[in-house]
């Protein structure tokens, strides 16, 4: 069918992005565009009504990883809880020694430093 054709990845990549491509081109027709040269002040950054003197901040992810480490912990022992089968009871004990060593891995990695 002519229809499997145009579902092929190929085939459907190249429609996809010819019709972005020309929906882009017709936006960027549609566009505002400014007719004059912009000046050196309206170049600058504006903070209500005074100079910025701020430096760009440089954030610090150290308090981040913590507890994207903590979710991704949590996430799979939800995981293994979910798909643990309990009618056998080896597999269900193991499962309850992984949960364990998960949540004292969840101890050490937010425990307080420096006590």
């Amino acid at each position: 069918m002519p229809r499997d054709f145009l579902l092929s990845p190929a085939v459907a990549f190249t429609i996809l992005f010819v019709v972005i491509f020309f929906t882009a081109l017709l936006f960027s027709r549609l566009s505002f565009r400014r007719k004059t040269a912009q000046s050196a002040d309206e170049k600058k950054a504006y903070s209500c009504g005074e100079e910025f003197t701020g430096h760009m901040i440089q954030p610090d992810y150290s308090q981040f990883f913590p507890f994207a480490f903590f979710f991704t912990i949590l996430h799979v022992v939800a995981l293994v809880i979910a798909t643990v089968p309990i009618e056998s009871v080896n597999t269900f004990t193991i499962a309850l020694f992984y949960i364990m060593g998960a949540v004292t891995g969840l101890f050490v990695l937010l425990g307080k430093k420096g006590e």
